[in-house]
C-alpha cells in the first residue's frame, strides 16, 4: 500500500512589497489583484492548518502541482523555498511549477534555483522536465506547463519535446513486467475544455492524444482552484483520471473551493493498481476534517 497526497496552488505569503521597477510588467496588474483581494482569499493560516494535517496522515510522498508564488517576485522565491521545506525533504516531495511561477521573464529560472531540489529526478538532474521519481511501486512522471504570459492571461503550454519524452518514458514504464503506478504531475488541466480561453493549456490535444497511446494511472492537476474529475481515454478502452485540487490555501464560502487537499491511496491487485481517495480540508465550520470520498471511476 501506497499514501499519496495532493496539494496545489497554495500561493504562499505574504506578498513582499516590490521595488517600483518590478512592477514595470505584468507584475503591476498582478500586485493590484493581490491588494484588492487575493491577499485575503489566500489565508496563511488556513496553509498553515492544511499542511499540520497533512503531515498528520503519515504518507509515503507528497504531490504539489504549482502555483507557489504570486507575482514571481525574487523575494518569493526563498519563501517558496522554506515552504517546500515544511512539506518535506527533496525526496519525499515532488514539485511541478504553474503559471504564476512563471509569472515574468526570468521568474521560473529564479525559482527552480531556489527550490530545482523537489524537481530533480531519480537522474540527479533538477528543474528538467519531464522528470521520472520512483518510489516504492510508484512511478512519479513530473511536467512543466508554466510560460511567462501576457497580462490578464495565464495559460501554459508544454510543448512538442515535453510531450514526446513523457509517452517515451510512460511507455516504457508500462511495458515493465510489474508496471509501477504511473502518476502524471502538472499544473493546467490537461485535457480540452478543462480551462477557460486565456487559462488553458494551449496544447492539451496533444497530451490527450499521447496520453491515450501510453497510458498512465493517474493524473494531478491544479491550477482552476476547484476540485473536479475529469477522465481521458486511455489505450485498449481504460479511462485515466485527470484530478484538479482546489488551492490549499482558499478560504471561500463555496464548498468545492475551500482549501483542502487529496489523500490517495494505492494498491496493487492481481497485477491492477487499485486507487482510491478522500479530501481533506476546511469544513463549513472552519475546521480541517474529512470532507469525503473522491470519485475516481465513471458511473
Amino acid at each position: 500500500m501506497f499514501r499519496l497526497a495532493h496539494l496545489t496552488d497554495p500561493h504562499v505569503g505574504p506578498l513582499p512589497r516590490p521595488r517600483l521597477r518590478q512592477l514595470l510588467s505584468k507584475r503591476a496588474t498582478g500586485y493590484v489583484n493581490w491588494r484588492r483581494g487575493r491577499r485575503n482569499h489566500h489565508d496563511m493560516d488556513v496553509l498553515a492548518a492544511l499542511v499540520a494535517d497533512l503531515l498528520r496522515q503519515d504518507c509515503d510522498h507528497i504531490a504539489c502541482t504549482g502555483d507557489l508564488c504570486n507575482i514571481g517576485l525574487p523575494d518569493e522565491w526563498e519563501t517558496s523555498r522554506i515552504f517546500l521545506e515544511a512539506l518535506g525533504a527533496p525526496d519525499l516531495v515532488s514539485f511541478v511549477p504553474g503559471n504564476h511561477d512563471a509569472y515574468v521573464r526570468g521568474s521560473l529560472e529564479g525559482l527552480l534555483a531556489a527550490c530545482g531540489r523537489w524537481t530533480a529526478g531519480d537522474d540527479g538532474r533538477s528543474g528538467r522536465f519531464p522528470y521520472l521519481r520512483r518510489r516504492a511501486g510508484l512511478a512519479v512522471v513530473g511536467l512543466s506547463s508554466a510560460i511567462p504570459t501576457k497580462p490578464f492571461v495565464a495559460s501554459g503550454r508544454l510543448g512538442p519535446a515535453q510531450i514526446e519524452e513523457a509517452e517515451r518514458v510512460l511507455t516504457a514504464l508500462g511495458a515493465e513486467p510489474e508496471p509501477p503506478c504511473r502518476v502524471v504531475m502538472i499544473h493546467h488541466p490537461p485535457h480540452p475544455g478543462g480551462a477557460t480561453p486565456g487559462r488553458e493549456l494551449k496544447d492539451a490535444a496533444s497530451f490527450t492524444a499521447m496520453i491515450a497511446r501510453a497510458g498512465a494511472e493517474l493524473i494531478l492537476h491544479g491550477h482552476n482552484h476547484v476540485g473536479s474529475v475529469a477522465f481521458l481515454p486511455g489505450p485498449a478502452g481504460t479511462r485515466i483520471p485527470a484530478v484538479g485540487a482546489p488551492s490549499a490555501s482558499a478560504r471561500s464560502v463555496e464548498a468545492d473551493e475551500r482549501a483542502s487537499y487529496y489523500l490517495y491511496t494505492i494498491v496493487r491487485q492481481g497485477g491492477r493498481h487499485s486507487i482510491t481517495a478522500v479530501e481533506r480540508g476546511l469544513d463549513a465550520e472552519g475546521a480541517i476534517s474529512e470532507l469525503g470520498p473522491v470519485k475516481l471511476t465513471r458511473g
